[in-house]
């Protein structure tokens, strides 16, 4: 018979979420170098794990855990947990968007002006030794469009960054309705398609969403539009990107997310960085970043303390 009291974590977290855990009575054991063997080996002697991005828990692994009660995330994102068995068994799937919400909003931010006023460019040929104002001319997003599709936690915050700016922010959303409010106005997607200068990806990875930005997506845009992805790499197909870059429908992108991330997120599959990676690379029109959007001091303790407060409030260690 399994400890009751006894929770599996398998990836690194911000301390507070084992301390508050075990303030709570229950028992906290750090694993991290754990395989999948023996994760497996071991699973059915847990109520709970906490994991991050380390490994996928497959319906494989789930299985094993006979005795579990939830498995939490650090993190947004659910696509490397089979939530669909693991619910089915009666396991609570828990995760932390608002944690990282403010993170991503204000990374997204970040990442626009400067690609509108080219200050990663300048800033590089400046300590080149060069002084070049009239060929870094920037754009100013007052008076733009931007158009948010997937209107949840980031899509919202990032609009709410946007708030002051002197914008229009669209925002489309296939599973929410009635949710304009005093930072973006619910359109269809057709409108945001007549109208953005800038799109914002905000949606999980789900088998719907995956490369859902593809050419044919891209030419639906009545204008040439700026392109930002914070979500997930396989939201985007890159090669379609870059082609869509060398025609001009996208001017400049925003990209902190990539396909051909690791599953971890923690490097690149080097034996999957074709051509239309290194072209990304090479631009001066695209900002890139290593999946760091959500990635703060702040959030890292933020999404400690929403999942701590979601465990207790689902398990019961008594």
């Amino acid at each position: 018979m399994a400890d009751k009291h006894k929770i599996l974590f398998i990836d690194s977290v911000h301390p507070i979420l084992k301390k508050r855990l075990e303030g709570a009575g229950l028992v906290c054991d750090l694993q991290y170098e754990w395989d999948k063997n023996k994760i497996e080996a071991e699973l059915h002697n847990y109520s709970g794990v906490v994991i991050r991005s380390r490994m996928k828990l497959t319906k494989e692994i789930i299985s094993k855990g006979t005795n579990l009660k939830f498995i939490a995330r650090a993190g947004a994102g659910m696509e490397n947990i089979d939530l669909h068995f693991a619910q089915s068994i009666g396991i609570h799937c828990l995760h932390a968007p608002e944690g990282n919400r403010d993170a991503v909003g204000e990374h997204a931010i970040g990442m626009l002006l400067a690609l509108l006023n080219n200050i990663c460019r300048a800033n590089n040929e400046v300590r080149q030794g060069h002084w070049i104002r009239e060929g870094n001319r920037g754009y100013e997003l007052q008076g733009k469009t931007v158009g948010i599709i997937g209107y949840g936690n980031m899509g919202s915050a990032f609009a709410q960054r946007l708030k002051g700016f002197g914008v229009t922010v669209l925002a489309y959303d296939k599973y929410k309705t009635n949710f304009s409010d005093g930072y973006a106005v619910e359109v269809t997607l057709q409108k945001l398609f007549d109208k953005a200068d800038v799109l914002s990806l905000h949606t999980p990875l789900t088998e719907e969403t995956n490369y859902m930005v593809d050419t044919g997506f891209l030419e639906k845009f009545k204008k040439n539009i700026y392109l930002i992805n914070t979500s997930r790499g396989k939201v985007l197909k890159t090669d379609d990107l870059v082609e869509a870059m060398k025609k001009g429908k996208v001017i400049g992108a925003c990209i902190d997310v990539l396909e051909y991330e690791t599953v971890s997120f923690e490097g690149l599959d080097s034996s999957k960085l074709p051509e239309a990676f290194q072209y990304l690379l090479k631009s001066d029109r695209v900002i890139l970043t290593p999946h760091i959007a959500g990635w703060t001091h702040e959030s890292n303790e933020k999404i400690a303390n929403i999942l701590a407060d979601k465990i207790l409030a689902t398990f019961n260690p008594a």
